[in-house]
């Protein structure tokens, strides 16, 4: 394995566990497990680190790639692979950028399920606010929001990463604190106490 190869495939991997945390809370909810949405959150503090090392791995994979080729007296060819090209190397770079800015469109994955119009009488909305433990990227906030709004009698949520808060306004008569804290909590982040 060439020297470009070994920068390349550190940049795949840093890049990939930038990106894991952000990425395991959108699939989760595609694939309908979101239990697991904050397995790899404990990852996010060392994702400006990861993004760090991915751009320096990949700019060395480009020096690699550009610097001007010692002309020896062989009879040996070049490669001619796909794998060890400037097409490949740009691809893969694009793929990487896609990763490392998941969470910034993250939530255009996940179809909103906002509840249908209803009507209820002001005596029966109740409005709570939980701070929920564990939120890094608006992954996380989709993930929670689809969890809260699939409990029924919610009438609006409001979901923040930035304050680590969930604010769920909802019937009083159909649901309760404990039912949307477990939907919270079965996403894997926990509401605390």
């Amino acid at each position: 394995m060439n020297s470009e190869n070994k920068w390349l495939g550190a940049g795949i991997a840093t890049a990939f566990v930038a990106a894991i945390c952000c990425i395991t809370p959108v699939f989760a909810v595609l694939a309908g497990i979101g239990g697991i949405a904050a397995t790899f959150s404990f990852l996010e503090p060392f994702r400006p680190w990861m993004i760090g090392l991915t751009v320096l791995f990949l700019g060395f994979a480009w020096y690699q790639q550009m610097k001007p080729k010692k002309e020896i007296d062989c009879e040996c060819k070049d490669d001619p692979s796909f794998f060890k090209s400037k097409s490949f190397l740009g691809i893969v770079t694009v793929v990487l950028g896609l990763l490392v800015a998941f969470p910034y469109y993250s939530h255009i994955l996940i179809q909103d399920n906002s509840p249908n119009v209803v009507y209820v009488s002001d005596a029966q909305v109740e409005r709570i606010t939980f701070d929920v433990e564990g939120m890094t990227c608006t992954g996380c906030e989709a993930s929670v929001k689809h969890a809260v709004q699939n409990v029924d009698g919610v009438l609006e949520t409001d979901v923040s990463y930035a304050t680590r808060t969930a604010t769920i306004a909802f019937d009083n008569t159909r649901t309760n604190r404990e039912a949307l804290a477990q939907a919270i909590n079965s996403t894997g982040f926990k509401v605390a106490e």
